[in-house]
């Protein structure tokens, strides 16, 4: 993605089901949790570069031993920073001290059987260490802890802050996570004290009525009645102190979560492929939880799958499949190319099927994958071709006609290198904007001036910034006849409220480009009776609310709004001509045909909150305030 997002962030849990001997014996370290979570938090690391946090509850500690260890980090390297400080704890003991699991244990933070892993990127707040995850609710019973991590963002802060203040809580700020972290504290010390009351009058004394609560403790019932009324795209991890754990998932399955289990470790991730890889399994054996359910694990190590809401459709975020996640799982890395298939013929079509002068190629990086599916779908179109124009050659073709046939192929370069990261200590605009557009280096001489065309394919396109500011100026260098950015995402025309950094209607270049169109062709009306449509959604309750927003698009073709992007996008003075392209949503649901959430592309959201949102966001941009819309 040529435009830097800020996006999901990512958990890590790990539940050690065997002593911590075993792990000194079988793998010669009493560090062996620590060392996984390590793993399992940097292989993420592409989801959280804005803080780190982990927490650490012991099972079983006597009364006056510290069990719960938390540590937090917004150093410029967070994860080394956390696990350097952790790690740091045990440098002066000895080997034999660190071969004592009972004084490990006993003695010393961070060597519990339980542990909580986040990575924070932030779209909202600042980015401070209060703001990190894992947030923590203390209590003197252990039941009654409780610490909480996730990726989530919720849609109805507003409603859930006034039912907290209504059941008498008096909450220290208007946040989604300190909303979550009091909301399901406030239903696990309504359980703890409705299981304290039966307990007490079957007459047991309190130490044995303590000990029973965490054996007992119902954490899906729990779940079931703090989350009724989320909205939202969520996952939610939780510890409670005395030891048991939840991963639990929304009803449309936004947010992603996959575990694993076996006779030595529960672990949850974000993503899959980092379990594959921290603990050598295939891909097979890791499951996903569930939309609407949770994974439990009970202090005994007992897992359990329950139903926490009803899935509703399906709706996973498919902004993870095209740019988020990591692409060296499976199926992304297919679904990848599969994108860059997709767009084939409309990239023959902006080429006029000209390949002989078209040189293909990426920017970013990331794009690399669909861009090799990009190649694939090319040359399965030459090759099509190549056995009509064989054929026609009769029954005797010469040899080298035959031969020049099959050694057309496409032309592929790497055309954009980046650079090291240039910092812009000069504040200053246009100086800025200089030194912006030599982020990429540009290799000479692939491209035969004014002849050839010049693809590249980009994962999607948000703002547009930084193609008009470096990319466009910085490809326009080699003269080609024409440039055609493809993006494997559809035209992005509304916010996300589900986690990534999406808020503003006027920062979409698709949205600029339908106003644009608006204004030019006399119709100024559908932005003000539209603004007006969603200032009325705005006094509806949550349920009712609908995007109205989509009225602003329905005037035009996606062709129209692409090509209106293109001379929005081209930079004054450039040489070459500027075509931008995008993926068709259907393109889109047929490459990853099990992640359709597709409402930052269609308007279609799958909860009422995101409806309001979007109406939102719009009366804002028309009344020039740049507040988030959530």
């Amino acid at each position: 993605m040529s435009d830097f997002l800020q996006h999901e962030c990512g958990i890590a849990m790990l539940r050690l089901k065997k002593p911590l001997q075993h792990y000194v014996d079988k793998y010669g370290t009493p560090f062996y949790g620590l060392n996984k979570m390590y793993l399992l938090m940097e292989k993420q690391h592409n989801r959280g570069q804005d803080g780190a946090g982990l927490a650490n509850i012991k099972l079983d500690v006597n009364p006056g031993k510290r069990y719960i260890s938390r540590m937090r980090s917004v150093d410029a390297r967070p994860i080394q920073d956390l696990f350097g400080k952790i790690m740091g704890r045990f440098q002066d003991l000895s080997a034999e001290q660190l071969q004592d699991t009972v004084s490990l244990q006993h003695d010393h933070a961070f060597t519990g059987e339980l542990f909580l892993g986040h990575l924070r990127y932030g779209t909202f707040g600042k980015n401070e260490i209060e703001n990190c995850h894992p947030f923590l609710r203390q209590n003197n019973w252990r039941t009654r802890n409780l610490v909480v991590a996730g990726n989530f963002n919720l849609t109805n802060v507003d409603e859930l802050f006034d039912v907290l203040v209504q059941i008498g809580q008096h909450p220290k700020q208007k946040s989604d996570t300190v909303t979550v972290l009091e909301k399901i504290g406030h239903f696990v010390d309504e359980a703890n004290q409705e299981l304290f009351d039966q307990l007490k009058g079957q007459g047991l004394d309190n130490q044995t009525i303590s000990e029973r609560i965490a054996d007992t403790l119902d954490m899906g019932s729990i779940l079931r009645r703090a989350s009724s009324d989320f909205d939202g795209g969520y996952v939610m991890c939780g510890m409670l102190g005395h030891g048991d754990a939840f991963v639990m998932r929304d009803p449309n399955g936004i947010r992603p979560a996959y575990w694993y289990e076996d006779d030595e470790v529960v672990v949850a991730a974000s993503e899959r492929p980092v379990i594959q890889t921290a603990f050598n399994v295939p891909a097979e054996s890791i499951q996903e939880v569930a939309p609407g359910g949770a994974l439990l694990i009970r202090r005994s190590g007992e897992t359990l799958v329950e139903e926490i809401r009803p899935a509703g459709e399906r709706k996973a975020c498919s902004f993870e499949r095209i740019y988020f996640s990591r692409g060296n799982d499976g199926d992304i890395y297919s679904e990848r190319k599969a994108l860059g298939i997709s767009i084939v013929p409309r990239v023959l079509e902006a080429v006029e099927h000209d390949l002989d002068h078209t040189v293909t190629s990426f920017i970013p990086n990331t794009a690399e994958s669909s861009f090799y599916g990009l190649v694939k779908g090319l040359e399965e179109h030459l090759n099509a071709s190549k056995i009509a124009r064989i054929k026609g050659l009769g029954a005797d073709p010469d040899h080298a006609e035959i031969e020049s046939i099959l050694n057309e192929r496409p032309r592929i370069d790497k055309i954009a290198i980046k650079d090291a990261k240039l910092r812009t200590f000069i504040t200053e605009d246009s100086s800025r904007d200089d030194l912006v557009a030599h982020v990429y280096d540009i290799t000479y001489g692939t491209v035969e001036p004014g002849v050839d065309n010049l693809v590249v394919i980009d994962d999607s396109i948000v703002r547009g910034t930084t193609l008009k500011k470096s990319i466009l100026r910085i490809l326009d260098r080699l003269q080609p006849k024409r440039i055609v950015v493809a993006s494997s995402a559809p035209q992005i025309r509304y916010p996300d409220c589900y986690g990534i950094d999406m808020a503003r209607m006027g920062d979409f270049i698709a949205f600029q480009a339908a106003v644009s169109l608006l204004k030019e062709r006399g119709m100024e009306h559908v932005l003000e009776d539209t603004y007006n449509a969603c200032k009325h959604q705005l006094t509806l309750p949550l349920a009712e609310n609908v995007n109205q927003v989509k009225a602003i698009y329905a005037p035009f073709t996606d062709e129209e709004i692409s090509d209106r992007i293109s001379d929005l996008l081209t930079p004054e003075g450039m040489k070459s001509e500027v075509k931008i392209i995008f993926q068709s949503v259907a393109g889109l649901h047929e490459a990853c045909p099990n992640h359709l959430g597709d409402w930052y592309f269609t308007g279609d959201f799958p909860t009422p909150g995101g409806h309001r949102v979007v109406n939102k966001a719009f009366v804002y941009y028309m009344e020039g305030n740049n507040a988030r819309a959530y």
